[in-house]
């Protein structure tokens, strides 16, 4: 088999996974496909009605019209041509009202089959890319996911308003036109299609070409959208490191490949139309050369131009609207691409424990012989054991890439692991369900992320069961009561995207607020101070004292003073323990936590002298 005969069953594959979603509306699609016969029929009509007007005007005594119209119109041989001929252009306005209505109502109906299936696919899509494992993330750019929601399925859209159905109206308008000169003289019809064939050829090349063209956009558009998405985010970098002219020089080399592709189509197009003008011609000069030689009727004459621009016109665009309908396929094979990605979250099974969804966790903790790797043969955790008891706070310290994050990253099954097993109250994690295990896990990352919006749609994540004065007794828990107060519309202040109008200590604090609401059975607090000042330090560490009574915790933190009181520290070191204790009987060791204490206590004292 052939590659195009490949590409064409993938495509038919393509197109029934895309019709899954007109089955909703298949009234629209049906009255769509009904529209585009009704006008294909009519199509050929007018140049007919032209055709008899234009010869009863010049040979009025020889003209016969057929019976059907003299029927319709109420005359007959005697009555006057002029009343004849207004009565046949009266028709034909009537009728060309009725073209055009019915071309209003399938461009509407076509347009809203596709926003409609649009709409649910692009949910469809999101959900998707909710659903999908935090790894796919952080291989994948932004601005590519960003092109697939937005982009690629808007080129779906244009399957219906621009490509398959319009394509079906405009190929059956064609063969109905042509069969309609070949009915009413077959001679007359070869002789004005001979140039037919290299206009045949020219739509195929020129297909080809746009096509190879458009798939070069295609791809420029996602690198243009991921470099954008990235350099924007990361723009305080940018202009911190006087980057700008680099990062720009850059941009310019991806747009130019993006307009270099635009040129190369629009070049395309540029031969093409004049080719079409070029062949039309040729054939309407053959067209009035042999009517002229034959001595054929004026009126044949002039529905044959006619119905020549009824077949070039259509032709003219219909290569567009093939490379149209192709870059809807390749844009559906790239949205069906993640639809079909298997690397999503985990869910609930056949094995998940019934337990009620208010269901409290005790929070004993076990990790058993747990390895975990974010890239396959490279492992971050090694064969990781170690307990937790219920109630208890746990200290994880270690060098950056020690496997601190990774731990709480595999607990709450965001990553899954690779051998061994993590269990909670005796159970396996994977036993429970997804949604109970994390709304007993609260967590506070070292990087905070706050959502466009107001301050209490950022703590309570738009969770209407939450009320307004649960959300202040967290703030007042610990003291971020008073600066809210203080705030333009208080805890209404709308927070810009990624809470740039506020500082990193007060983001981090509203990311412990909105821990605290949630009231997890399991606290994790990943260097949840590393960036509040000593005061905010101090108003915290007094919250997370009262907070963690009772409540198991697993506190990251590379200011070791904060963890003295822990219960257990563990030492990590290359994702594996290398040493556990408390403060007092690690420094008692005199090891590798004791080197990390006194070195950070040293720099301390150096920043204060």
């Amino acid at each position: 088999m052939s590659q195009q005969a490949n590409k064409s069953v993938v495509n038919l594959h393509l197109l029934r996974r895309i019709f899954v979603y007109v089955s909703p509306y298949r009234l629209l699609f049906i009255g769509s496909i009904a529209l585009a016969i009704t006008m294909a029929f009519m199509a050929p009509l007018r140049p007919y009605l032209i055709q008899l007007t234009v010869n009863k005007a010049v040979h009025p005594a020889t003209t016969v019209l057929p019976t059907w119209l003299y029927q319709w119109l109420q005359v007959n041989n005697n009555t006057s041509v002029a009343r004849i001929i207004l009565l046949i252009t009266a028709f034909q306005i009537v009728f060309l009202l009725i073209e055009s209505f019915f071309r209003f109502a399938f461009s509407l109906i076509t347009a809203t089959l596709g926003q409609k299936v649009v709409r649910d696919l692009r949910i469809a899509i999101y959900e998707k890319i909710v659903q999908l494992n935090l790894s796919q993330f952080d291989k994948t750019p932004i601005g590519t996911l960003t092109t697939r929601t937005i982009n690629d399925i808007e080129s779906i859209n244009d399957i219906f308003s621009d490509g398959l159905v319009p394509i079906m109206a405009d190929l059956l308008t064609i063969l109905i036109t042509l069969a309609t000169m070949f009915w009413m003289n077959w001679h007359v019809a070869l002789i004005s299609l001979i140039p037919f064939p290299f206009l045949i050829v020219a739509t195929y090349f020129f297909k080809e070409s746009v096509n190879k063209s458009f798939n070069k956009v295609r791809n420029a558009v996602a690198a243009l959208n991921a470099f954008v998405q990235e350099h924007i985010t990361g723009m305080h970098i940018v202009q911190a490191f006087a980057a700008e002219d680099r990062e720009a020089a850059k941009f310019d080399t991806i747009n130019k490949e993006h307009r270099n592709a635009n040129i190369d189509a629009i070049f395309a197009y540029s031969v093409f139309f004049p080719v079409v003008e070029l062949v039309l011609a040729i054939s309407t000069g053959l067209l009035v050369w042999w009517v002229a030689n034959q001595q054929l009727e004026a009126g044949l004459l002039v529905a044959f131009i006619l119905y020549l621009n009824q077949i070039f016109r259509p032709l003219r665009m219909i290569a567009d609207k093939f490379n149209v309908l192709q870059m809807g396929m390749i844009a559906a094979e790239r949205v069906f691409k993640i639809m079909d990605n298997t690397d999503v979250s985990p869910t609930d099974n056949a094995h998940t424990i019934s337990l009620p969804p208010n269901h409290t966790f005790k929070g004993h903790i076990c990790f058993q012989n747990v390895s975990f790797g974010y890239l396959p043969n490279q492992p971050v955790l090694h064969n990781l054991s170690f307990t937790v008891q219920a109630g208890e706070t746990v200290a994880l310290v270690g060098h950056t890439g020690s496997g601190k994050t990774s731990i709480i990253s595999v607990l709450n099954r965001l990553y899954p692991i690779q051998s061994g097993s993590i269990s909670i109250d005796d159970t396996n994690i994977h036993l429970y369900n997804i949604a109970l295990l994390r709304r007993n896990i609260g967590v506070v990352l070292q990087d905070v992320f706050l959502f466009s919006g107001s301050i209490i749609d950022n703590i309570t994540l738009r969770n209407p069961n939450i009320s307004p004065e649960q959300v202040i007794n967290a703030c007042k828990m610990i003291h971020l009561h008073e600066f809210i107060e203080q705030l333009p519309q208080g805890y209404h202040y709308h927070v810009m995207e990624r809470g740039n109008t506020l500082s990193l200590g007060q983001r981090q604090l509203i990311s412990f607020a909105r821990a605290l609401l949630y009231n997890p059975s399991i606290l994790i607090l990943d260097e949840a101070t590393s960036s509040i000042d000593s005061e905010s330090e101090r108003l915290i560490q007094q919250a997370i004292d009262t907070l963690i009574q009772g409540r198991t915790s697993i506190v990251i933190a590379h200011r070791l003073s904060t963890i003295r009181k822990a219960n257990n520290i563990l030492v990590l070191n290359n994702g594996s323990i290398q040493e556990s204790g408390t403060h007092e009987a690690l420094m008692a060791q005199d090891g590798y936590y004791a080197q990390l204490y006194r070195m950070q206590f040293q720099a301390t004292h150096t920043a204060l002298v």
